[in-house]
């Protein structure tokens, strides 16, 4: 081992400073680092010196920039010694730096020091060398817990726990989100164009025309970053995400990700019912309707086709066998009237499903054709229309709500019986009449049956509130019926706003030129397709269901 510096060879200081030293009340930062170094370098003869520094790193990162520099020189034999204040400065992974202490430093012929440590592997090291490395790991996981239970505790709250305004967003003089005058605008437009219809490859190449600065270039200007060489050029990825935040229509998600420890720096999506949604949070860009538009176009065909557009039935189009989506069928070469749908589950091979081939402009007609109809219904005879479309709903309720009074009558008798078994198995136990083994046994056995019958009587009220449900849908069904004088084109928004799905059958003469697909189409009001169909409009093969 050398015991002084090799004036050829680099002697690394290495400076760190993480957000987390900062939280915790760290007093020497980056310059009062480098100034220490400097200090004891020179009084202590080491020449060729060389800063390292990490400014902004935790020390369980092994991926910091500057670490790693100066790790690949070691490993080069450029460096002769490394110099730190301390050991945690180095790292706070106690694995990885008992490994550089112990085998990398020593397999290279590099001196360690850690100055106010007062470790310096030329005098050799002692038991407290990895002790001190210990506790550091174990600071840095007290760190990374207290961390983390305040971000969870401000995300279970409603507070954003990201740090990184979204662009469409700025803060205001409190830190709460509004809109940006600059790039609201923006988002908007994007949204409104993929309920038109448009793919997220078309919205692109729009955007890209029209030289609308991309999030990341904007940033740049804006707050005066690195340029981006393609200033205008937005990627497929950015669009999409765009999409599918709910931050735009007011909300707030945290814990859309999470890490598996805190070495572990990879984020990892979140499951949905792990994620914590707070609606109305602030000012929204966008209606929650144009939202729900887009998302259920993204529910079908996500992907744009090569014409840059979407199909504007993604999401609503089903085969009525198998339950396959159906997909559209363009090429260049093709006339846009022969466009096409074919059963997703025959051209898939993944059903024995054949391929209800069904013309776009033939579906048009019909789902535009009777989607007039019933929207004129609703809009000039409204209470009519409520009437119809809540009389099968009003007879069902009513025979379940006696049904469930009985039920509800016996379940609620059963649960207070069984409150007052356990009350005297618990005095037995209590005056000695029965085991501690019994009355756990007992005691669980009248647990689970109570449990049973509580999951009993949410079911049935939930039952009831079908027709709660049916009654809003039939409400918002007009409400959204009065928007339209006249609907003179299908566009995604438009299929939102009134049809919940679309089914087609077979041909009953299979690749027939004259006999039509059956075709059924169920409106938004309806609170499930299974229900009784309250009206059955019969008309060249095709079939209305209100």
């Amino acid at each position: 081992m050398k015991t002084e510096s090799n004036t050829n060879q680099i002697t690394a200081l290495y400076c760190r400073l993480s957000q987390e030293d900062l939280r915790a009340g760290e007093s020497l930062s980056i310059e009062n680092q480098r100034l220490m170094l400097k200090e004891y370098a020179d009084k202590n003869g080491f020449r060729n010196c060389q800063y390292y520094i990490d400014d902004g790193y935790s020390g369980t990162d092994n991926t910091r920039p500057e670490y790693v520099h100066m790790l690949s020189d070691v490993e080069n034999g450029l460096v002769g010694t490394v110099i730190v204040k301390d050991q945690s400065r180095l790292g706070r992974d106690h694995l990885e730096t008992d490994r550089l202490m112990e085998l990398v430093f020593p397999a290279y012929d590099v001196r360690f020091i850690a100055v106010t440590d007062n470790v310096d592997s030329a005098n050799g090291f002692n038991e407290m060398s990895g002790i001190k490395n210990l506790f550091n790991d174990m600071y840095a996981r007290d760190c990374s817990k207290k961390i983390r239970a305040v971000q969870r505790a401000k995300g279970e709250r409603g507070e954003r726990v990201g740090t990184t305004t979204p662009y469409g967003y700025m803060k205001d003089e409190n830190k709460h989100l509004i809109p940006n005058p600059e790039t609201a605008p923006i988002v908007k437009r994007i949204f409104e164009m993929s309920a038109e219809g448009k793919g997220v490859r078309k919205i692109c190449d729009i955007l890209t025309a029209e030289e609308v600065l991309t999030p990341s270039a904007y940033g740049a200007r804006k707050y005066g970053k690195q340029k981006t060489s393609s200033p205008y050029r937005w990627s497929l990825k950015t669009v999409r995400e765009m999409l599918k935040n709910r931050i735009y229509c007011g909300d707030t998600v945290n814990f859309r990700t999470y890490t598996k420890s805190y070495k572990l720096k990879k984020t990892l999506k979140n499951e949905p019912e792990n994620m914590l949604i707070f609606e109305n949070t602030h000012e929204a860009i966008i209606s929650r309707k144009l939202f729900d538009v887009v998302q259920k176009h993204y529910e079908g065909r996500k992907k744009s086709d090569k014409f840059g557009e979407t199909d504007k039935y993604a999401g609503f189009l089903y085969c009525a066998e198998c339950g396959s989506k159906l997909y559209l069928h363009r090429a260049r070469t093709l006339d846009p009237k022969k466009n096409n749908y074919m059963c997703g589950g025959y051209q898939s091979r993944v059903t024995d499903c054949t391929a209800h081939y069904i013309r776009e402009k033939v579906l048009d007609s019909i789902v535009l054709r009777y989607l007039r109809q019933v929207v004129s219904y609703a809009r000039n005879k409204s209470d009519e229309f409520y009437a119809m479309a809540m009389a099968n709903g009003e007879a069902e309720a009513k025979k379940q709500i006696k049904d469930n009074e009985k039920l509800r009558s016996e379940y609620e008798t059963k649960i207070s019986q069984l409150d007052n078994a356990i009350q005297l198995l618990f005095m037995d136990r209590s005056n000695g009449k029965i085991t501690d083994e019994r009355y756990d046994i007992l005691s669980a056995n009248f647990e689970k049956e109570q449990s049973e019958i509580k999951a009993k009587l949410s079911t049935l009220d939930s039952q009831l509130d079908k027709m709660k449900v049916r009654e809003k849908r039939v409400r918002e069904f007009i409400n959204n019926a009065k928007q339209y004088t006249e609907i003179h084109r299908l566009t995604p928004e438009i299929l939102k706003s009134f049809i919940g799905r679309i089914e087609v059958y077979e041909k009953v003469v299979k690749h027939s030129r004259t006999c039509g697909n059956r075709v059924e189409i169920y409106f938004t009001f309806s609170a499930d397709k299974a229900i009784a169909i309250d009206r059955v409009i019969t008309k060249n093969g095709d079939i209305l269901i209100l």
